[in-house]
């Protein structure tokens, strides 16, 4: 830099200093300007006197109506419009209710967020005889759509007042939104005359403007607690959870069991909340998108509710165009019947599949349910309305179905013991352990010749599982056993306790519960007393693995253990089913003569038999088992004389 160049930047600067001293404001502007200021301070603290101090700081938090109470009008109506723009005036007011109401439903719409609020069932009472209302204010549910305006405003329709509109019917109610200039937005609600459905839709009208222009969907923010509407609080929770279905897909569930949550970015077509025999689902007219859904245990101190279920989601919404958009509430039981009916006339991909709320099993379980059990169940019920009756005439129904299958097991059962001398006279031939593949050998094939066979026996009982794995599944989430009594039992849905006490015992409180059930104690006794009678009519006189008579006694004390807490109707049902079992049992034993049976097994032996297909498959398999015993037995032979020989060398 030379000489020129720093004398130029120094008369600039001394140029600047005169500027602003000969330009300074005398003694008395900064004595008017103060007073201005002081002035304009004055006012402005006279306006904000009764608002909280820690939001007088910077950074303010958004301003909601209750921050603006005493506030002078304009000072409010500013405050309220710099949050809530042209949403300002529903801002402020005082909630009301109205109910909308028909033979099965009682709901009630708040203005304060235009949501609904309260849910009864009219049909239905709790387990101890009061109303049976799903939901009540904003504390157990809460419904949230979350818009951003043209100035990047966040409004949420849960802080806003709704104006009610009522239906000139009575099961109907609007709830506008107002937007000032015409602009408004409608939450309608539609309650038919005779359905557990709700019809709510959203209507935009003028919201173009208001609205901003990338809006391209609506978040929506839905909560509910799980009221505890049962007796027996563990069962209860064990069928309560969250449901959701996929557009033209299947139905899936969060666990209930444990804290649970997911993220989907697949459409959906309905999300449920779901307490064991009661419902309500919220089921969009085109789709929810990008979906969070989470389900909450509450805590046990919580006695009222068993889970907390929220769904944050989407779903499409143009305020430029005058769409409407539509769902529809389902609140009611979960009844098979009647969630199947929703599906009629629709198309396979627009079902709804609502019956997959009740549980009837796995997958190849369920059949056996829908297209068997649950029409003989409806069927009866439609005669009979004693359900302890009705279970009895199902029972005597599936035993009558099974019947072929059980005199089968019992033939087989009896053709095996009759020949059970001759099996211990084989024994007796091969009494040592290293001649067990010889004494089976021996054993399989005078079955063979006599024309039993062991599989014949268990494959009966194995195709009656299904059946009795259907009916475990049905009887706990039959909501036609609830509240249905039958002997001592007041209720067919929950357990029947004979004994109860207060104090927590570890290990035997957490799985039985701290009461006794008669049905399930009944229903212990008679299988133990049926497992004895069928142990001794299957000793067929081969040698038992260790410990499996104790074991067979154990079976019936650990499923009262696990039926102890279970639904009384579901023991009851297995009570008569093994009492028919035993009946049965007594029958073939009287009727069936085992001397001719014995006479007719030995004509078989005499017979040329060309063995069945399993037959030569079990021949094979212990020909080879036998080979490669003897030849593993070869092989210890020989590895026992080389060491022997390597320790008489060392011995020389």
């Amino acid at each position: 830099m030379d000489k020129n160049t720093v004398i130029g930047f120094i008369l600039i600067g001394v140029v600047l200093v005169l500027f602003v001293w000969f330009n300074r404001p005398s003694e008395e502007q900064i004595k008017a300007q103060q007073r201005y200021n002081d002035s304009v301070a004055r006012v402005e603290q006279a306006a904000l006197a009764q608002i909280d101090q820690a939001k007088a700081t910077a950074n303010l938090a958004p301003t909601t109506a209750a921050d603006t109470v005493g506030l002078p009008d304009s000072v409010r109506e500013e405050r309220l419009r710099g949050t809530y723009g042209a949403f300002a005036r529903a801002a402020v007011g005082t909630e009301e209710f109205v109910t909308l109401e028909n033979d099965k439903v009682e709901v009630r719409i708040s203005t304060k967020g235009g949501r609904l609020c309260y849910a009864r069932l009219k049909e239905y009472t709790t387990y101890d005889k009061q109303p049976l209302v799903l939901f009540d204010g904003s504390d157990e549910s809460a419904l949230n759509l979350t818009m951003i305006t043209a100035n990047q405003r966040v409004i949420n329709t849960a802080d806003l007042y709704f104006t009610p509109i009522k239906g000139a019917d009575g099961r109907s109610v609007t709830m506008r939104l107002d937007a000032g200039n015409g602009a408004h937005m409608d939450f309608t609600y539609s309650l038919a005359p005779d359905d557990y459905m709700l019809r709510y839709t959203i209507l935009a009208a003028g919201m173009n403007g208001i609205l901003a222009p990338s809006t391209r969907s609506l978040d929506l923010t839905w909560t509910q607690h799980a009221r505890q509407l049962e007796h027996g609080r563990k069962y209860e929770n064990q069928y309560t959870a969250l449901y959701y279905k996929y557009v033209a897909d299947d139905v899936d569930k969060l666990s209930e069991t444990k804290d649970a949550d997911k993220q989907i970015s697949n459409r959906l077509k309905w999300i449920g909340y779901k307490n064991k025999y009661f419902a309500t689902v919220l089921i969009a007219d085109d789709a929810f998108t990008a979906s969070k859904l989470e389900s909450r245990l509450t805590p046990d101190t919580d006695t009222a509710h068993l889970k907390t279920f929220t769904a944050m989601t989407s779903v499409d919404f143009d305020p430029s165009r005058p769409d409407t958009i539509g769902f529809n509430y389902f609140i009611g039981p979960n009844k098979y019947k009647l969630l199947g009916a929703y599906d009629k006339g629709r198309d396979k991909a627009d079902r709804l599949s609502l019956d997959e709320l009740v549980p009837l099993g796995y997958k190849w379980v369920r059949p056996i349910n829908r297209y068997f059990i649950v029409p003989i169940f409806d069927y009866l019920g439609r005669f009979l309305t004693n359900y302890g009756v009705i279970i009895l005439i199902l029972t005597l129904i599936v035993k009558l179905v099974l019947f072929p299958l059980t005199y089968r097991s019992y033939m087989s059962t009896a053709k095996m013991r009759v020949l059970r001398p001759q099996v211990e006279a084989i024994n007796a031939r091969y009494p040592k352990q290293e001649q067990a593949m010889d004494r089976q050998k021996a054993t399989m094939e005078l079955y063979s010749r006599a024309g039993a066979s062991p599989m014949s026996g268990c494959l009966p009982m194995l195709l009656q599982m299904p059946i009795l794995i259907a009916l475990y599944w049905l009887f706990p989430t039959a909501i036609e056993l609830r509240q249905q009594s039958f002997l001592w039992a007041k209720d067919l849905s929950t357990f029947d306790a004979v004994i109860s006490w207060d104090a927590n015992i570890p290990l035997i409180s957490s799985f039985m519960g701290n009461h006794i059930s008669l049905f399930c104690l009944l229903m212990t006794i008679v299988n133990v007393v049926y497992s004895k009678i069928n142990m001794n009519m299957s000793n067929t006189g081969q040698q038992q693995m260790p410990g499996m008579a104790m074991m067979t006694y154990m079976m019936p004390v650990m499923f009262f253990f696990i039926f102890n807490q279970n639904a009384a109707g579901l023991s009851y049902y297995f009570l008569v089913s093994t009492l028919i079992t035993i009946l049965q049992t007594a029958s073939f034993r009287y009727f069936i003569n085992e001397d001719k049976l014995l006479a007719k097994l030995e004509a078989n032996k005499k017979k040329p038999r060309k063995r069945g297909s399993f037959m030569e498959r079990m021949a094979e398999m212990q020909k080879k088992q036998q080979a490669e015993l003897e030849r593993q037995q070869k092989q210890r032979n020989t590895q026992r004389q080389a060491q022997n020989t390597k320790r008489q060398e060392r011995k020389r």
